[in-house]
């Protein structure tokens, strides 16, 4: 083996995406080992169908969830609202649109309360209003990030039920239904949400200063402030894009089961996306992250759900299997435990010859 190829295979070896991805892969591979047809795709009704392509449509929510929560945690953040968000932007764009159906001349025709664009755009201003909610609260009032959250996290599900009259309510309101559960050019047309919303913040980080002052914030946000950065309006900015993308992934959800529960839409997503950012790369400490990680996390964590659901796991126990295996790739993304674990492996031969 050559120099540069041993050089590459290190530099591989030590990317941080390394085991996220061979996470995934395995995870796909054991999918596949239990059932034949998981990696089977084919086109039916005018769309591409299988386990993969519904891995991809249900992962959408919380790919986009995980890139708001990226940019908050990269800000020594943490938002663990967006569950709540998401049932409030869920339960007013149902709300607005309506859910009853009426007969003209002799034929059931579907009503919208008020024209569906008004409703994705109240959805999303009130998701925006959480998020500079939040914002405030850590940046000029100065909470911790954790407390100011908990607070839109509890009310957040009681505004989400005001709105819902406490009932779940169902939409019969077709065109609203392609948001979800639509598709396009044979994918689910969530999946091209969500890849507009990260091309748009990839292209922001990458071709900009915002990802350098992002890190910069996250690492030393009093040194940030001293060299120019505006650190507290970044900080909200931050926090009204990951509301957005609650909201976003809130319309996903109330449009592809064609209902809004106040009281369950989004439940446990907050710690789904903290698990997949951290999956990612993303250090909770700040500064160093990554969007590409963070959607390599939700797909393993979308991943893992499908493989728990239909190996036949029981309920009871998913997720403490869904528990053990994001402990397992946290200790694998450890540069310190992998280094004591080689530290121990060099040791045993010499310590076996000892009597």
């Amino acid at each position: 083996m050559s120099s540069s190829t041993a050089s590459l295979l290190q530099r591989w070896g030590q990317h941080r995406l390394l085991w996220p991805l061979v996470t995934l892969v395995l995870l796909l591979a054991i999918n596949a080992a239990f059932n034949p047809t998981f990696l089977h795709i084919e086109w039916r009704d005018g769309h591409l169908y299988g386990s993969l392509i519904d891995i991809l449509n249900r992962a959408a929510p919380l790919i986009l969830v995980s890139l708001g929560m990226t940019l908050v945690i990269a800000t020594r953040g943490i938002d663990i609202s967006v569950g709540a968000v998401v049932a409030i932007a869920a339960a007013l764009a149902a709300y607005m649109i309506g859910g009853s159906l009426v007969v003209k001349d002799g034929a059931a025709a579907e009503v919208s309360r008020f024209p569906m664009w008004l409703a994705i755009a109240s959805a999303l201003g009130v998701a925006l209003a959480c998020g500079l909610w939040n914002g405030i609260l850590v940046a000029r009032i100065g909470m911790q990030p954790i407390i100011a959250t908990l607070i839109l996290m509890v009310a957040g599900r009681g505004i989400a039920q005001l709105i819902t009259g406490g009932q779940i309510i169902t939409i019969y309101y077709a065109p609203y239904f392609f948001i979800g559960s639509g598709y396009l050019l044979g994918l689910p047309f969530s999946l091209f949400i969500a890849l507009a919303v990260f091309a748009v913040l990839y292209l922001a980080i990458t071709r900009t200063a915002l990802g350098l002052f992002i890190q910069s914030v996250g690492i030393n946000p009093a040194a940030a402030y001293l060299s120019g950065v505006r650190a507290r309006r970044l900080i909200v900015g931050a926090y009204m894009f990951c509301g957005f993308c609650a909201g976003v992934a809130g319309l996903l959800v109330s449009s592809n089961v064609k209902s809004a529960d106040g009281n369950n839409a989004g439940a446990l997503l907050e710690l789904d996306a903290i698990l997949a950012v951290t999956l990612g790369g993303t250090l909770l400490t700040g500064g160093r992250f990554s969007l590409v990680g963070s959607v390599i996390g939700a797909l393993i964590i979308q991943t893992l759900t499908y493989a728990i659901y239909s190996l036949g796991v029981p309920p009871e126990i998913n997720l403490l299997v869904k528990a053990v295996v994001v402990f397992l790739v946290m200790l694998l993304q450890s540069a310190e435990f992998r280094a004591s674990v080689r530290g121990l492996v060099r040791r045993a031969p010499r310590g076996a010859g000892v009597r």
